[in-house]
């Protein structure tokens, strides 16, 4: 990885099913964050879904995906831009510009979506949380904590 950073990318997927009473607070319950496995640079990528939003760990990655997360390093400033890489509605014409991050600060980057199922038409529903740490992080417990910078692109889904 060229640049020193630790990524973690939860992805948390529902359908219709957890929309409403005990599913959707079960839903909401799911963690948008997760202890760390060690401290060395890598991308850690956990899925949630229903029916319990159990945190399935991904293969660890030592690559950032370039499609998804634009990284830019100059003079110990990183600058960090997730992209919006959906087909999928809400489509997001206007989006916030780059967060820049100085060693030992991290950001939390959310972005959500909603998409027909062509099966059948329900909707799938999916929240991206992308944690950032630039530079190797004190703690394992770091993404526990509260984000130097937050970026919140979450929209009302109906």
């Amino acid at each position: 990885m060229d640049v020193d950073v630790v990524v973690q990318l939860v992805k948390t997927e529902w359908t219709k099913d957890s929309r409403g009473g005990s599913e959707a607070a079960r839903r909401n319950a799911a963690p948008v964050a997760f202890v760390l496995p060690h401290l060395r640079p890598a991308v850690h990528e956990i899925r949630l879904s229903e029916p319990d939003f159990t945190p399935v760990w991904a293969k660890e990655r030592d690559e950032i995906d370039r499609i998804t997360l634009t990284l830019r390093e100059d003079d110990d400033v990183l600058s960090v831009q997730l992209q919006d890489t959906m087909i999928a509605s809400p489509r997001r014409w206007n989006r916030p510009s780059p967060v820049r991050l100085a060693r030992g600060e991290w950001v939390r980057w959310q972005l959500n979506h909603r998409w027909a199922r062509p099966r059948d038409g329900g909707w799938n529903y999916l929240l991206t949380t992308l944690n950032l740490v630039y530079g190797p992080p004190e703690d394992l417990k770091v993404f526990l904590g509260t984000p130097t910078r937050h970026v919140d692109e979450r929209a009302h889904l109906s």
